[in-house]
């Protein structure tokens, strides 16, 4: 019965003698999976600590048992339903509307809530002071939030003015219970008490509000069930409700969207750093050659050489895995400062045993798993390469079993990692596959380059550059391996950067030539005569002017809508339903309108005809009517049947009134109506004057200004794009990780091929200036590769995910270009000094 190696001390000792002389390149290969793990340690620690948080914090999510809302006041039959439920009860009205701050004359839309009662009910207000949150209920006071407060440079103690009334600011307001602090930078929150929000004037007919309430329950109350109880008599009055169980199952899914991002930052670290190992080991082993030819030669069996060397990739595996473990643990401290923003509670960290546990194991195996595939070429070696070491290597076939095998292993290795970082067989096939494409991609380029600078040589460029390009070829080579490297980070960090431009491009697009950019709503029809004047005082044409009526869905092909709701084999969604619609009149399309079918109609010429309404394309296709179906509204308490005459495609990117409906003139003229103005000023300072007259004089108006809205989309996406590219840089430093290991793994190999070109009379300065060209080449092809892709990948995902417009890419792009090649350069240099100050002699002494 043979011995197995791996008890033998024999076996031990040699892998432990054979190490000493290479043991800080195999400490060099060890961090190649060291950042691997530990962005795989600190995102699953992360993630068992949000679990645990939203566990602990549903209730602070909701602050309150249960709360009710709707877009109209309560009715009465609903106050009696509410009078029934019981407990401790709180009313918010939440709206926005135009502030001005008087000492500065500074306006701006905000998010108004107006509130009666005790909430927050679990979790409390954060302001300063912190007595504010409780003395702004019983006087003419706002909490202001901070962010707001220090724009406009506003202090406690100062004065805002909202509709008709002044407020005293009572405190900063620095936090919500259940709110990201990244909401208040689309709408800064303002919170005045109830008892004044009549007297504001700002809740007109037309006014976009929320009404909500808010109920704290006894201990003994079963929330799902008094919800299960209370339905349909919530359903029949359109309103919309939440408890603590399904805030907690909506934000478990927002944070799963969240932790999926950062388990796929966690794989591509940990595969590179896989990879990385692979390639370390591949030339750890072509660099051993000749010491495994020689352990043959005196007896050493193949078992017991291939179990050295497995011992050695172990052991780096395993040092490499609980580093990074170590970092992996400090590394989690860091994540809730750069997600602070993003999450709507507070996520107090602690270390995960199971997080610790799942790195070390994953680490290792996969690790090891990655190691033997170059290891296999341990058992090609015969005793005679012993003499041939310099000159032949070890043939290796691609189809011998024990690869193909392992190679099958790998990629179910792989795919099982995957599968446990997204909990989804599909995500989990579509990372491995989206990755894998990326892989291979940049691989077959990386080939297909060498391929081209071998078969194209330029013939008459001088000998240093034809050197330099050739050195990307030769035997023992590292140009694939650090072209993956380098080319994935450039791909993942320009594609960020490139869609982040897209996107705001997207939102820039309505700021251009002559586009409206300034949009005052909410104008009853008695002021619209008034904006207009202070329009032409300062000289503004009035580009549109919009009326809208409020409508609800009665019946669809004479099925009435509460018939459509009752069955449940309806497949139209319930708030294309139950919405309230604004729709408009005018006798014409405008230019963020394409009509797709039938034909539309502008001008009821009798009031006997019918009518014919132009409806948007997919809420055609959500309420599944074509041209021809028969619509009947109820506007306002007035049943109107319609007929749809034509359907359009909108672009709603454009700031500016867009409606699913539009009806024909000579229908809602006489309809309680509200009214849209947009207009175009040249400069901000206009817009702010222009605002701020409007709202001087008419309190309930409110306007958007796009300047604004860009300002916080560019504000929104740095700060999303500051944590995609800190979580990122786990992988680009795991990439540069692998491209050092790369670069000092071929130092043998260069030292060589300096002594040889010393010999035949090259000087110190010629082998550098190739030695500079060859990393010059080699970060300018990985880098153009990387760059290439990213155009290609925010190419389709601009058009198939966004369904936006792209914009290619000016030349300010190839700056990244520049500096991946200078960093790859100054890690060449770095690792090549003193090869060109060794003896030839040195280097011949060491062949015998």
């Amino acid at each position: 019965m043979k011995k197995n190696p791996y008890f033998s001390g024999w076996v031990w000792k040699m892998a432990v003698r054979d190490s000493r002389s290479h043991r800080r390149k195999l400490l060099l290969f060890m961090s190649s999976i060291i950042l691997g793990t530990a962005a795989l340690v600190a995102i699953s620690s992360l993630g068992d600590n949000l679990e645990r948080a939203i566990e602990e914090q549903s209730k602070t999510l909701l602050a309150a048992d249960l709360m009710i809302r709707g877009q109209q006041p309560f009715t009465a039959e609903i106050e009696a339903l509410f009078d029934s439920i019981g407990g401790d009860q709180s009313q918010q009205i939440n709206f926005s509307s135009m502030i001005l701050v008087p000492k500065t004359q500074a306006t701006r839309l905000v998010a108004v809530r107006a509130l009666q009662g005790s909430f927050p009910y679990y979790g409390s207000f954060v302001t300063e002071p912190e007595n504010a949150r409780e003395t702004f209920r019983t006087k003419q006071s706002a909490l202001v939030d901070d962010g707001l407060m220090i724009q406009f440079g506003i202090e406690v103690g100062d004065s805002i003015k909202l509709g008709n009334l002044h407020f005293r600011v009572e405190g900063r307001l620095k936090k919500i219970p259940g709110e990201a602090v990244a909401a208040a930078m689309i709408g800064p929150r303002v919170y005045i008490p109830m008892a004044y929000l009549e007297d504001t004037g700002l809740i007109q007919r037309g006014s976009l509000a929320s009404y909500r309430r808010y109920f704290q329950l006894s201990e003994n109350t079963d929330v799902d069930k008094l919800v299960e109880q209370i339905k349909p008599q919530l359903e029949r009055e359109r309103l919309r409700w939440r408890t603590v169980a399904s805030v907690r199952e909506n934000v478990g899914e927002a944070m799963a969207n969240l932790y999926r991002f950062l388990n796929l930052v966690g794989f591509i670290a940990l595969l590179l750093g896989c990879i990385g190992v692979a390639s370390a080991i591949h030339v750890y082993i072509k660099q051993k050659l000749s010491t495994i030819a020689f352990l043959h030669c005196v007896g050493a069996q193949t078992r017991q050489t291939f179990a050295i060397y497995l011992i050695q990739a172990t052991a780096m595996g395993l040092f490499g895995a609980v580093i990074g473990t170590a970092l992996g643990v400090s590394l989690q401290s860091l994540l809730p400062s750069v997600l602070g923003d993003f999450l709507p509670l507070d996520l107090e960290l602690t270390i995960s045993g199971t997080a610790i546990l799942r790195g070390l194991f994953l680490g290792l195996s996969l690790a090891v798993l990655f190691a033997l595939l170059p290891l296999l070429n341990v058992r090609e070696v015969s005793p005679l390469m012993v003499l041939r070491a310099s000159f032949e290597h070890a043939k290796t076939s691609f189809w011998q079993p024990q690869r193909v095998i392992l190679i099958l292993v790998m990629a179910l290795a792989v795919t099982l990692f995957a599968i446990s970082q997204t909990k989804s067989v599909g995500q989990a096939l579509g990372f491995v596959g989206g990755v894998g494409v990326v892989f291979l991609l940049l691989t077959l380029i990386a080939k297909a380059f060498m391929l081209v600078i071998k078969k194209f040589m330029p013939a008459r460029s001088s000998y240093l550059i034809r050197q330099s390009m050739a050195n990307l070829h030769r035997p023992n080579n590292q140009t694939i391996t650090m072209m993956v490297a380098l080319g994935l980070g450039t791909f993942l960090i320009t594609t960020l950067f490139l869609m982040q431009r897209v996107l705001l491009n997207e939102v820039s697009l309505s700021s251009t030539g002559k586009q409206p950019n300034l949009v005052f709503f909410d104008i009853q029809t008695d002021q619209v005569e008034g904006v207009q004047e202070i329009a032409r005082s300062h000289e503004k044409q009035i580009l549109q002017n919009v009326p809208i009526v409020t409508m609800r869905l009665a019946s669809i092909n004479g099925i009435a809508v509460e018939d459509i709701l009752a069955d449940t084999a309806h497949t139209i969604p319930r708030w294309a339903l139950r919405r309230e619609y604004r729709s408009t009149y005018r006798d014409s399309l405008t230019n963020t309108e394409t009509l797709l079918a039938g034909r539309f109609v502008g001008k009821l010429k009798s009031p006997n005809d019918s009518i014919w309404v132009s409806l948007e394309k997919d809420i055609a296709e959500d309420l599944n009517v074509e041209v021809g179906h028969a619509l009947v509204f109820d506007v306002q308490g007035v049943p109107m049947t319609t007929y749809i005459g034509s359907l359009r495609e909108v672009d709603w990117r454009r700031v500016q009134p867009n409606f699913f409906v539009v009806f024909p003139t000579g229908v809602l003229e006489d309809a309680p109506q509200f009214h849209v103005i947009v207009m175009r000023a040249e400069s901000n300072e206009e817009s702010a004057m222009l605002q701020r007259e409007v709202v001087q004089k008419y309190a309930n108006i409110s306007a958007i200004d796009l300047s604004l809205i860009l300002d916080t989309v560019d504000t929104i996406l740095e700060k999303i794009s500051f944590v995609i590219r800190f979580m990122a840089l786990f992988s680009i430093f795991t990439g540069l990780t692998v491209l050092v290991g790369a670069v000092i793994s071929s130092r043998y190999q260069r030292m060589q091929e300096s002594v040889l070109l010393r010999t035949i009379g090259a000087s110190q300065r010629q082998i550098r200036v190739i030695l500079i060209l060859e990393y010059a080449f080699l970060g300018s092809l990985a880098s153009l590769t990387g760059l290439m892709l990213s155009i290609a990948g925010s190419w389709a995902l601009s058009i198939f995910v966004f369904d936006s417009a792209y914009f290619p890419p000016d030349a300010s792009i190839l700056t990244i270009v520049v500096v991946v090649s200078a960093i790859t350069v100054l890690l060449g240099i770095l690792n090549s000094r003193g090869i060109t100050n060794r003896p030839p002699l040195e280097i011949l002494r060491s062949e015998v």
